[in-house]
C-alpha cells in the first residue's frame, strides 16, 4: 500500500485566497477539504495580509499537510495590481514555510495541463475536471477549484520528484 501524502494547494489572491487539501496514495486522489480565505474588505492592506497568513497557518495546524503547492501568478494588469497580488502570494508562500512545510510552485499553465490536459483551459473546464477527479468535493467555487487543481498538479509532479530522487 502506498504512503498517504497530504497536500495543501493554494490559489493566492488579495480579496480571496483559495485553499484545498487532498490526500494522495500512489495514483489515488482523495478530497479532504477546501475553502476560501476572504480578508475583511475594509481592512488595511497589512491586516489583509496578516489574515491570509493566519488563515493558512490555522489550516496547516488543523489539516497537517506534509507539503504545500502554490500557484504562480500571471498578471496582465496594472503594476499596482501586480504588487498587491504579489504580496498575497508572499503570504501563501511564507505561511507554509513558517510552519515547516516544503513549498512548491507551479505555473498556471502547468496546473491546467495537469488537470485538464491543456495549458490554456478556461476556469469552467478546470472546475469540471476537479469535480471528476475529486467527486467528494461537491461544487467548489472558482478559487477553491483552482487551489484543488494546484494540489492535484503537485500530486502528479510529486511522483516525478520521487523518481528523480531515487535515481
Amino acid at each position: 500500500m502506498s504512503e498517504v501524502i497530504r497536500i495543501l494547494g493554494v490559489d493566492p489572491g488579495s480579496a480571496a485566497t483559495g485553499w484545498g487539501v487532498i490526500d494522495v496514495a500512489g495514483a489515488r486522489l482523495t478530497y479532504v477539504a477546501s475553502g476560501v480565505i476572504r480578508p475583511k474588505r475594509k481592512a488595511v492592506r497589512a491586516e489583509k495580509l496578516a489574515q491570509i497568513f493566519s488563515g493558512l497557518s490555522t489550516l496547516i495546524d488543523e489539516f497537517k499537510p506534509k507539503e504545500a503547492a502554490v500557484e504562480e501568478t500571471f498578471v496582465n494588469a496594472s503594476p499596482r495590481d501586480a504588487l498587491v497580488l504579489g504580496e498575497a502570494r508572499g503570504m501563501a508562500l511564507a505561511a507554509p514555510a513558517h510552519c515547516g512545510l516544503p513549498v512548491f510552485e507551479y505555473a498556471a499553465n502547468s496546473v491546467k495541463k495537469s488537470v485538464v490536459g491543456r495549458g490554456h483551459a478556461d476556469k469552467t473546464q478546470v472546475e469540471a475536471m476537479v469535480k471528476v477527479l475529486l467527486p467528494k468535493c461537491g461544487a467548489p467555487k472558482a478559487d477553491e477549484a483552482d487551489a484543488l487543481a494546484v494540489a492535484i498538479c503537485h500530486a502528479h509532479h510529486g511522483g516525478m520528484r520521487k523518481l528523480e530522487a531515487a535515481s
